[in-house]
């Protein structure tokens, strides 16, 4: 195992994350939405950028490429099956594909659901999963141009991955997602303790990301669907919750 990540809070509750091949020093930056806090993150850990890698194609999630990728003369990289959409890619990547930053190497998942275009990137030799917007802890991406059976599909993908994977999310929605989750499976008593976990880490300034897929299994609602019909019965419900 020689990847290290770091997470990079923007706007109002994105990550991005910043990876480093520690066997020769290459980095890259996941999802990189906003171009300040980024760079300003990048020089503090060396000035190095050899990577923009890049998960879908919403702004929250790309805008700050182009202008990154000039400063720093970083590549890009994404999924080939949504290239218009994105920022001019140097690497085009397909579901199946491998990418290998240094000696880390990622395994390109297909994820759509939230997006059409939707991919996830496994460096399963470091038990790290960047997911997106496709699974959070304790919740799942919107169906916003994807169905639920795509959205069921995507997350069983995940399923040969060990419980030690940590899932790096695009977002902190932890604690919405638990009060969801909680509605239902009130009696969830590994969902009742990761509501206290969580709760504490937030409260003293932490992020509750990355969590583990074997935490998921345990606590999150949309990993615990048993069909694609209680998944879309279950997103619905998150989607009318407040």
């Amino acid at each position: 195992m020689t990847l290290t990540v770091k997470p990079i809070p923007i706007l109002d509750d994105n990550y991005a994350w910043f990876l480093r091949d520690e066997a020769t020093g290459m980095t890259a930056v996941m999802d990189a939405a906003v171009v300040a806090p980024i760079a300003d993150f990048v020089q503090a850990e060396g000035g190095r950028l050899d990577w923009l890698l890049i998960t879908h194609h919403h702004g929250d999630h790309i805008a700050g490429i182009p202008e990154l990728a000039q400063r720093f003369g970083a590549k890009v990289a994404g999924n080939a099956n949504d290239a218009a959409r994105l920022p001019p890619l140097d690497v085009v990547l397909k579901p199946g594909d491998s990418f290998a930053l240094g000696e880390s190497k990622a395994t390109i998942l297909d994820s759509p659901g939230h997006t059409r275009g939707h991919i996830a990137w496994s460096f399963a030799a470091d038990h790290a999963l960047f997911c997106g917007d496709t699974l959070f802890a304790v919740g799942c991406g919107r169906l916003l141009e994807g169905t639920a059976a795509e959205m069921f599909a995507s997350l069983a993908a995940f399923a040969p991955l060990p419980d030690a994977t940590r899932v790096y999310c695009g977002h902190e929605y932890t604690l919405s997602n638990i009060r969801y989750a909680l509605t239902v499976e009130p009696d969830n008593l590994a969902l009742m303790a990761y509501s206290v976990q969580a709760k504490a880490q937030r409260d003293a300034g932490q992020p509750t990301i990355p969590t583990t897929l074997g935490l998921e299994r345990a606590v999150n609602p949309f990993v615990r669907a048993k069909d694609v019909a209680e998944l879309a019965a279950r997103r619905a419900g998150k989607d009318s919750f407040r």
